[in-house]
């Protein structure tokens, strides 16, 4: 199967927001609760439609046309999170100080394991080098984790972040320095 990779826009929200619940659900099952799963996606994870209209978000489509990726990078100081968390920060980061946020991947299970998460990586990396950033940081699901890992972003120790209901998720702080050329 071929994939296309092309700049989101603001008609693709509906279809993200389909394929980040369904993308969780699916990949995130052996490492959160449904009732984990479901808390998160009231503001953990979703939709940042700042990153759409700041033109670093992305989403890879099939060969049939169906979106089956996104992922992005962000020059705000916002970490993670959908338009609907209540704790942001849309000032912008300092190139020659700050990290460059990488945000909000999620792939269909139907296409995991694909190369799909590092070709997202690897063209956010890339904007975001071009923009002037040599460091990355992002904030990892537990199933996020061993992507990242593998394009060698380093892990500090997790964390509890809270959820509605009493209940907390666990994420991982990851951070990687741009190597030389």
């Amino acid at each position: 199967m071929d994939y296309r990779l092309r700049l989101a826009t603001l008609a693709d929200e509906p279809v993200l927001h389909d394929l980040i619940a369904r993308s969780i659900r699916d990949l995130g099952a052996d490492d959160y609760t449904p009732a984990q799963i479901e808390a998160a996606l009231l503001g953990a994870f979703g939709v940042d439609t700042a990153l759409i209209r700041d033109q670093t978000y992305f989403v890879i489509e099939s060969d049939a046309g169906e979106i089956v990726g996104c992922g992005g990078w962000s020059r705000r100081k916002t970490l993670f999170g959908s338009d609907t968390r209540e704790i942001r920060d849309d000032s912008y980061l300092d190139p020659a100080v700050d990290a460059a946020r990488v945000r909000a991947f999620f792939i269909d299970s139907r296409h995991a394991r694909r190369g799909l998460g590092r070709m997202l990586l690897d063209r956010c990396e890339a904007e975001a080098a071009r923009a002037g950033f040599t460091r990355f940081a992002l904030m990892a699901t537990l199933p996020g984790k061993r992507l990242y890992e593998v394009c060698g972003y380093v892990g500090d120790q997790t964390l509890e972040h809270p959820l509605p209901g009493g209940l907390s998720i666990t994420f991982v702080p990851m951070t990687k320095q741009r190597s030389a050329t």
